[in-house]
């Protein structure tokens, strides 16, 4: 009996191979960084190939290592950062360009021409979705119209999109090696996040698509986030042992981790704290409309009857503003000694950084935006401004939970939190002052890598359904909220007259 889940967990700046077992426990993992790529101003591209090759090289660490049989392993799920987009010749499996990043602000007049037109509306009442250059669609049409050779293929049939599931996936059961038995596919999850899916009736757009001049021949098929895709096909480098495996499960990170969270009752919230910040509630089997800016979407479909919608707001800049402080300010040595130093004052002496580097997310949507520091004294020094970088994460966070505590007429109470950034005890406790609410932390805080291992897992009977899933969550640590109402009022205050000077800053 297999004992072992896989899961791929392809990020922002680093690919992840993860081992779970029956009880949702970690039982190795292996992580490759890989180059991002900045050709101008706001914008940020990956290569394809470095993607694919980072998750096959963090799979054969893991069976090199020896301790794995590959037999043992029941399933393989893929997550992934969403929005990202590659165009690829289904031939010769060779894309056309590199990958626009969703943090990509190139396509930002196209966008905007889009709410000249009149399409806001449309677009939102079909796709959920706020019309944005952080969606898939408009770096569609990008590649479409800047790289010849990309509607050339797509004039011939030769051409394929695919956000990053859909890239890992097709490789992994075949690409143009083993076209017979590739699979072109993305869950309900990702396709929610291009603009082109209509979430009202569970298919692609024609009208959207005609809107955008994108031909439907080159997207995938649209699939549960639970369900057999394909096996694993022979002579992949780096998958020795594994040909046959099921390919099993299929989800975006951030509907991932709301999954790995166990939030399967309607109105649980959690807070995910990666490269941005990402906060989802469940909202059961309704879309709930979005009056403050908020998106409303598809979280997961475990059948193409069963779907379970969310609604999410995102701020673009969390662990990234961090990774800022580290590798561009060279600030500190790594990302520990954040914490450190943030820990040694009592607050960030009136300073306010407003991580705006790709413009401001949920709920503001400004495209224009850049990032600013406000406040600065002489007395300020680099502790001050750790701190001033963690109580941003923990301001971006409050936007977007006051968005949702309108939206859904709810309290709000606790949230859920995980990612990388959550192991910092300093943050959610400023989180938690912040919020006024409990914040509650998981002994395993890989809850997207998680959550993907579990839809894989269910699709081949591995885990029997969601009550066994949801007793294997434990807790950590719960924050409670220490700050008094006036202390918070004012220093949320100051946080919404930064936000105000980064706002509409590149003219347009």
């Amino acid at each position: 009996m297999a004992k072992y889940v896989m899961a791929l967990d392809q990020g922002t700046t680093s690919s992840r191979a993860i081992i779970f077992d029956k009880y949702g426990k970690i039982v190795t993992k292996s992580q490759r960084e890989f180059e991002q790529i900045y050709p101008h101003a706001g914008w940020v591209e990956h290569r394809p190939e470095d993607i694919l090759m980072t998750e096959l090289q963090c799979v054969a660490t893991i069976l090199g290592e020896g301790e794995i049989d590959p037999a043992d392993i029941a399933a393989i799920g893929v997550t992934n950062q969403r929005e990202t987009t590659i165009l690829w010749d289904k031939t010769t499996g060779r894309p056309v360009h590199n990958a626009i990043v969703w943090q990509c602000r190139r396509t930002a007049d196209y966008a905007e021409k889009l709410k000249a037109e009149g399409h806001l509306e449309t677009i939102k009442q079909k796709t959920g979705l706020i019309v944005d250059a952080y969606f898939s669609a408009t770096k569609i049409r990008w590649l479409l119209d800047n790289v010849p050779e990309a509607q050339e293929l797509a004039d011939e049939g030769k051409l394929l999109f695919g956000t990053i599931d859909t890239w890992l996936i097709w490789n992994l059961t075949g690409g143009a090696t083993h076209p017979e038995s590739a699979v072109h596919v993305t869950d309900y999850s990702n396709a929610t996040r291009t603009m082109l899916f209509n979430i009202n009736t569970l298919s692609w757009d024609e009208e959207l698509c005609e809107l955008m001049d994108i031909p439907m021949s080159i997207l995938p098929k649209v699939v549960p986030s639970s369900q057999v895709y394909g096996l694993v096909a022979p002579g992949i480098a780096g998958l020795e042992g594994l040909e046959g495996t099921p390919v099993s499960g299929a989800i975006g990170d951030q509907p991932a981790a709301l999954f790995g969270q166990c939030a399967f009752q309607d109105g649980i919230v959690k807070s995910t704290y990666g490269t941005g910040c990402f906060l989802l509630m469940n909202t059961g089997k309704q879309r709930v409309e979005s009056k403050s800016n908020l998106i409303s979407g598809i979280a997961w479909a475990l059948s193409d009857d069963d779907i379970t919608y969310c609604l999410e707001g995102s701020a673009f800049n969390c662990g990234a503003t961090i990774q800022w402080l580290r590798d561009e300010l060279q600030m500190i040595d790594k990302a520990p000694r954040c914490d450190e130093l943030a820990e040694s004052v009592p607050d960030a002496n009136g300073i306010y950084l407003v991580p705006a580097f790709t413009g401001l997310g949920a709920p503001y949507w400004d495209m224009y935006a850049r990032g600013c520091i406000v406040g600065l004294t002489r007395g300020v020094n680099r502790a001050h401004f750790c701190r001033a970088v963690i109580e941003a994460i923990c301001y971006q966070c409050a936007d977007l939970v006051n968005a949702m505590r309108d939206d859904s007429g709810m309290e709000i109470k606790s949230i859920r939190v995980d990612g990388g950034a959550s192991v910092s005890d300093i943050m959610m406790q400023i989180q938690s002052d912040v919020l006024d609410c409990e914040v509650n932390r998981p002994k395993i805080v890989e809850t997207t890598a998680l959550g993907c291992a579990y839809c894989a897992g269910l699709a081949v009977g591995f885990w029997k359904d969601l009550d066994e899933i949801a007793e294997n969550r434990e807790v950590s640590k719960i924050y409670y909220p220490e700050m008094d109402a006036a202390t918070r009022d004012e220093l949320y205050g100051g946080w919404k007259k930064a936000i105000e000077r980064a706002k509409d800053w590149i003219d347009h």
